[in-house]
């Protein structure tokens, strides 16, 4: 497919104005229109495969193989294909906007309602994540938003043909196509956004924690943290071991650079000797770099782990984005939660127990968006909670919480309708 020419202006101010005046009409299209929009792309992104990965591949050559970022960075037909799938689910979800959140009259005849609307404007920054600038077009689209994008330069040959097929679905559909905007990405402009109060609503950043202390600091438009993740499973003396070994193995290996992977493996002491030779063959398999605390390092080193390192002080609370882990053994849950609560960045925790009073415990004191007892932490993900797609995970606690998806896009408006009513 052709696709137009995205230029790179040097401000970003007449980007921002259109997109923000696109942003009415978006909030114009029908249940019907939204749905149509979302199916169509779906079959645009499959039937550009090829292309899409021709483009993703001159990203993926820039980057060192050994980055973590780089898995996060490639797209295979699996991957689009996802996308497109996501894309169709989105479609298939109830519009937030528009929704009657309450509704009463007042003694005095006064009508009052109030309603969801779209947020208007949604600005993403993210990092090397194509599949950002899909799902976060799907979701927005979905609520009657505009977003304006910025991607890193890691991916910008990938977003920027994304983006264009996007555009040529919107331009089928005659909506206007300024409502998907790219930004270059240039970070002298990163700042203009970030100020740009008269036309952009909300900013979401999704990337490293230095990306997000940097928004934090710079923006004055809102800002709704989707945080780094340093992810703790604790295994509970009373838990099937078997279980537990699966579980930590696949929260660990199944996509590390990832937010909801494992960093940190605790473990009672009681079972520790059992427990971690348990581990040797599934992150043997993936060579999963071991950082071990001065309990468990003993029992890794005598059943001949070659990837083991002694841990430090850094290794703990350390998102390791990368098939390394850290390993911390403790007396009982007591420990365990103080750890936890130690190190986490309240983004996804786990507890494999038998002991329903312990998980009861652990689920009740852990400060975290996502606390789960004997399952994988990789499941906290927008599309496997049933949402759809999702922007970002978000720590912290006002708007939204966990997954940032279709039903957090939008605010409330009160309307009022009255007859000459005036307040005495």
């Amino acid at each position: 497919m052709e696709l137009e020419t995205l230029e790179l202006p040097k401000t970003i101010v007449p980007l921002l104005e259109k997109t923000h005046a696109a942003s009415a009409e978006v909030r114009r299209l029908t249940d019907t229109q939204k749905k149509g929009i979302l199916n169509r792309l779906a079959v645009v992104l499959v039937e550009n495969t090829d292309a899409i990965i021709t483009e993703n591949q001159k990203d993926l050559d820039r980057m060192d193989m050994a980055d973590p970022k780089y898995d996060r960075l490639k797209l295979t037909p699996e991957r689009i294909q996802d996308l497109a799938n996501s894309m169709k689910e989105v479609a298939d979800l109830q519009d937030p906007s528009g929704q009657i959140l309450l509704e009463r009259e007042l003694v005095n005849g006064l009508k009052i309602k109030k309603i969801a609307v779209p947020m208007g404007v949604v600005g993403v920054i993210f990092e090397a994540r194509p599949n950002v600038t899909v799902d976060v077009t799907a979701l927005c689209i979905r609520s009657g938003n505009a977003v304006v994008l910025r991607g890193g330069t890691d991916a910008f040959d990938t977003n920027s043909y994304l983006v264009g097929l996007i555009h040529h679905v919107l331009a089928e559909f005659e909506v206007n196509t300024n409502c998907i905007t790219l930004l270059p990405p240039d970070r002298e402009l990163v700042k203009e956004l970030l100020t740009a109060t008269r036309f952009v609503d909300l900013i979401i950043p999704r990337g490293s924690e230095s990306l997000i202390q940097f928004v934090r600091k710079h923006s004055l438009v809102p800002t709704i943290e989707t945080g780094a993740g340093v992810c703790h499973t604790y295994v509970e003396t009373s838990a099937d071991l078997q279980k537990a070994a699966d579980i930590v193995i696949n929260a660990k290996v199944t996509r590390p650079s990832v937010c909801n992977s494992l960093d940190t493996v605790v473990i009672d002491e009681a079972v520790a000797g059992q427990f971690l030779p348990m581990l040797q063959e599934g992150f043997l398999k993936w060579n999963v770099e071991v950082f071990a605390d001065e309990i468990s390092y003993p029992i890794f080193a005598e059943i001949n782990y070659p990837y083991l390192q002694k841990a430090t002080a850094d290794d703990f609370g350390r998102e390791f984005l990368d098939y390394k882990c850290s390993v911390k053994v403790v007396s009982g849950i007591t420990e365990a939660i103080s750890h936890i609560g130690k190190y986490s960045s309240r983004h996804s925790e786990a507890i494999i127990s038998k002991n329903e009073d312990y998980c009861q415990q652990f689920i009740q004191e852990i400060d975290a968006a996502a606390v789960y007892s004997n399952a994988s932490t990789r499941f906290t993900d927008g599309g496997q909670f049933g949402l759809g797609a999702e922007i970002g995970i978000s720590t912290q606690k006002l708007h939204a919480r966990g997954p940032f998806a279709l039903e957090k896009l939008v605010t409330e408006k009160w309307i009022i309708t009255g007859d000459g009513q005036i307040r005495q």
